[in-house]
């Protein structure tokens, strides 16, 4: 096989492909990303833009050595499941890929994720693994509690919303019908406020301006709104005036922060956090217990479905009230501090110290004494535990897409406690951690739960007994 990746052109199985060239495809399944797959002459093509079963004409965009990426330019054969976006721009921003699905057909695609995966990575047993019907949401919209909008300047207007997939051309969107209503309302208004004050936004060609991103979030049950300006420097112009017209004409807003983050960094976030007007936190109440939010806090996006997330967890825990439990990847504590008066003891981790400081006082805060929160890797902390005797009945893990580090899969079967739930994010990185885990455990069943609608994105709960 011949690869000539600086003309980006491939020769496989002596048929040229080269970006920009057209040809007719049948759509075998989706992928991970919410694209098509399917072949052309035997070579993988992955197709954004198209659905399972569906017909279309691809048109090349990068060719690699084993696989081609293309986008579906026409549909020949429509697939049944497919329906009309609700926002214009679906397809073109990301969070949107599935929104051209309908929502049965999205839920169904999430289950399957999950056994592909499986089938990649085949842990043992997994051909007998209960994988239960995706639980899904009544109404599939106006769900994420957070929006996160670069801010730039074009033709004279400041605009606000998502970048085009894989460009730095970003995409105005004055309405989402994913984002919790009170989220664009603020935004919309942070954004007029910033054209009235011509206020300088960030210009990446020369790292110039100030407003760089504001994240708006909301919280669903106690109406409590935090705006955060990223800025290119410490100093904000007109401030004072921002401060007050946000105080006049968004009296939901609670707490505003400022979040410095100088220069062309691909990361949203910077360093330090400062406290602008109103509350340093905005609280969020779920299941009963009231949860501080510090700025750089994690909260699942999907307040609505959170609560349900947490009661499969939970439950698969079968708690008598007398275990020693660790959670790991603990956040603010929105998992563990629900647990507390299930268990003798809870000792959780993370390694934002700001995450770790809002869980041990949203213990203090909601009267909980048997919880501990811990600032550090939970690779490394558990290991520490272990040697100091302490010995965990039950652990649940909710990592990032990342999945487990190998070290905490090690800690976790040298202590191989009875009781053990994994919270997934990615439905890959779940499968490969399996293949480990399940040298020591059975696994009892996997629920998928779609706590982003509109997306390929699925959360998964899996339950483990210990062989």
């Amino acid at each position: 096989m011949a690869y000539q990746n600086r003309n980006n052109r491939s020769n496989y199985n002596d048929v040229e492909v080269e970006v920009g060239q057209q040809f007719k495809m049948t759509i075998k399944k989706m992928g991970i990303n919410g694209e098509g797959i399917g072949f052309y002459e035997h070579k993988l093509v992955f197709v954004t833009g198209a659905f399972t079963d569906e017909k279309v004409v691809a048109e090349v965009t990068k060719v690699y050595p084993n696989y081609i990426k293309a986008k579906a330019v026409k549909i020949n054969r429509v697939s049944e499941d497919r329906v009309e976006p609700r926002d214009s721009y679906a397809g073109t921003v990301g969070g949107f890929e599935l929104e051209s699905l309908s929502y049965p057909a999205q839920l169904r695609f999430k289950r399957d994720l999950i056994k592909q995966a499986l089938e990649k990575f085949q842990p043992q047993g997994y051909k007998n693994f209960k994988i239960r019907s995706t639980m899904g949401m009544e109404d599939p919209y106006e769900y994420r509690n957070k929006a996160q909008f670069p801010v730039r300047m074009k033709d004279g207007k400041v605009i606000a919303g998502l970048f085009k997939e894989g460009t730095h051309d970003l995409v105005d969107l004055p309405e989402c019908s994913v984002q919790y209503p009170a989220t664009m309302k603020v935004m919309r208004k942070i954004v007029e406020f910033i054209q009235e004050l011509e206020i300088p936004v960030f210009d990446e060609s020369n790292n110039s301006g100030i407003i760089k991103t504001v994240i708006v979030r909301a919280a669903l049950n106690t109406d409590d709104v935090q705006v955060v300006f990223v800025t290119n420097t410490p100093k904000f112009v007109k401030k004072g005036f921002m401060l007050k017209k946000i105080m006049m004409e968004l009296p939901e807003v609670t707490s505003v922060m400022q979040n410095i983050n100088p220069g062309d960094s691909p990361l949203i976030w910077g360093d330090k956090t400062l406290h602008l007007a109103g509350k340093d936190t905005i609280v969020e109440k779920i299941k009963g217990l009231s949860f501080e939010l510090s700025a750089r806090a994690f909260l699942q996006l999907n307040s609505i479905m959170l609560p349900r997330l947490y009661e499969v967890a939970i439950s698969a825990l079968e708690l008598t009230g007398n275990e020693k439990i660790v959670d790991a990847y603990s956040g603010v504590g929105t998992i563990g501090l629900p647990l507390a008066k299930h268990a003798e003891e809870i000792r959780g981790m993370d390694i934002i110290p700001e995450a770790v400081e809002d869980a041990n006082h949203n213990a203090i805060i909601n009267k909980i004494r048997n919880a501990y929160y811990e600032v550090g890797k939970a690779e490394d902390l558990l290991p520490e535990w272990l040697e100091e005797g302490f010995k965990p009945d039950a652990i649940i893990v909710d990592p990032p897409r990342t999945g487990l580090d190998d070290k905490l899969i090690d800690a976790i079967l040298k202590s191989a406690p009875e009781k053990f739930v994994y919270v997934s994010c990615n439905p890959s990185t779940m499968a490969a951690d399996l293949v480990q885990l399940t040298r020591k455990y059975k696994v009892d069943f996997i629920q998928p739960i779609d706590m982003m609608p509109q997306t390929p994105r699925c959360e998964a709960v899996v339950k483990f007994t210990r062989k």
